[in-house]
């Protein structure tokens, strides 16, 4: 069995973060969601756990408060995408659908990117690499 994430986000409004990541088509596995966390599928070894705020505190230590993500930098969650028309595609479609640019467009010719924040304020890259210039 490969190894896997899961990458554990608090959000205020669980079925508006899952109306917002369907409308950029991910899906979800109801094996692992119920009405407190929503398992949101990004690929065969890759998942984003969305959790309610209480569902959350439910996992971290003691003690420590939940980052109010559209104030504070929390972490930068980056993707790949295969082509710049993807990386395009998926950054609009995060705009349109309520999330907010997050940085100016990063274009270095060999590597391509666009970022948002979603409407929790989590920070997603998503970036292409020209596989050319990766293999030499």
């Amino acid at each position: 069995m490969s190894q896997m994430i899961f990458v554990n986000l608090p959000v205020k409004d669980l079925e508006a973060s899952k109306a917002f990541w369907g409308k950029l088509g991910y899906s979800f596995n109801p094996q692992f969601s119920d009405d407190t966390a929503a398992c949101m599928i990004i690929s065969d070894t890759i998942f984003a756990m969305l959790l309610t705020e209480p569902k959350f505190k439910e996992f971290t230590a003691p003690g420590k408060e939940i980052a109010d993500a559209t104030r504070t930098s929390e972490v930068l969650l980056a993707l790949s995408a295969e082509s710049r028309e993807k990386v395009d595609e998926l950054a609009d479609g995060a705009l349109a659908a309520g999330g907010s640019a997050a940085k100016d467009t990063m274009d270095y010719g060999t590597m391509y990117g666009r970022s948002f924040t979603d409407p929790d304020g989590h920070h997603w890259e998503v970036m292409w690499m020209d596989p050319a210039a990766i293999e030499g």
